[in-house]
């Protein structure tokens, strides 16, 4: 194996345990979210016996306990997506980008994305993952702003990953788990995606390469003051390749058409 093979090799290794640990936060987040749950239907329970709950009907009147719980969200159909390319722009507090988004090649990540964008869902949203250390992405679409959130559901498989996992500039790609901690990493994919800032090679794993749905067609140095910006150093202060940003990129809105 040449030396350039063993770099990007370590580099993806590197990548996919960073994967992990988002993917770790997420499933902590998913147990803490059930035992909420099932909190609440105990409280609820409670209070039907005894009768003293004061519900938004007015006080002393029964809230009506439902039938079965509410089914949980699921992604949009692919049709969403129409077969065709989608433009627009995103907009950023540092600047707006124009995109153009492929519904032919990625149907399915392109309905989840206009469908999440038309909802407002990624408004105020920050760019909370920016990496420079041989993978130059910059992650965002996390309402929880920390790598563990997303829309309530996950959807695959993969569409239109590059056979020879190359990334190219502006490329705009879903964030996914790392197949080493998931195996349904193929289908663990939300709301999050990153914008490849500059041409970056990403090896594939078990499940297969990134969905790239979308590219950056023009605006993309408008991102440059948090690319350049730099990582937020650990608490000893020592540099990173990988973190969060130290000027932040936030999604103010994106109007698609």
């Amino acid at each position: 194996m040449s030396k350039q093979s063993k770099t990007e090799q370590a580099r993806a290794q590197a990548y996919a345990a960073k994967q992990a640990a988002y993917a770790a936060k997420s499933t902590r987040r998913k147990q803490d979210n059930k035992v909420a749950v099932i909190a609440s239907v105990i409280v609820l329970a409670l209070a039907f016996a005894s009768q003293l709950v004061y519900s938004n009907f007015g006080p002393g009147h029964l809230a009506a306990a439902s039938a079965s719980p509410s089914a949980a969200p699921s992604a949009p159909a692919k049709t969403v997506a129409a077969n065709r390319t989608w433009t627009g722009d995103i907009h950023f507090n540092v600047g707006s980008v124009k995109v153009s988004l492929d519904g032919k090649k990625a149907p399915q990540a392109v309905a989840n994305f206009i469908t999440l964008a038309k909802k407002g869902f990624f408004n105020n949203t920050k760019c909370h993952r920016l990496t420079n250390g041989g993978f130059y992405v910059l992650q965002c679409g996390d309402p929880a702003g920390n790598g563990s959130g997303g829309p309530g559901y996950s959807f695959g498989p993969i569409e239109n990953a590059p056979a020879d996992g190359v990334y190219a500039r502006g490329v705009l790609a879903m964030a996914r788990h790392s197949a080493s901690q998931d195996p349904n990493a193929a289908n663990s994919m939300g709301s999050q995606f990153f914008v490849v800032y500059q041409k970056t090679s990403i090896p594939a794993d078990a499940a297969g390469g990134y969905t790239v749905f979308g590219k950056i067609d023009s605006g993309l140095e408008n991102l440059k003051p948090t690319i350049n910006g730099g990582i937020q150093p650990d608490a000893s202060g020592k540099p990173l390749t990988d973190g969060a940003p130290k000027v932040p990129a936030v999604i103010t809105s994106i109007n698609l058409k």
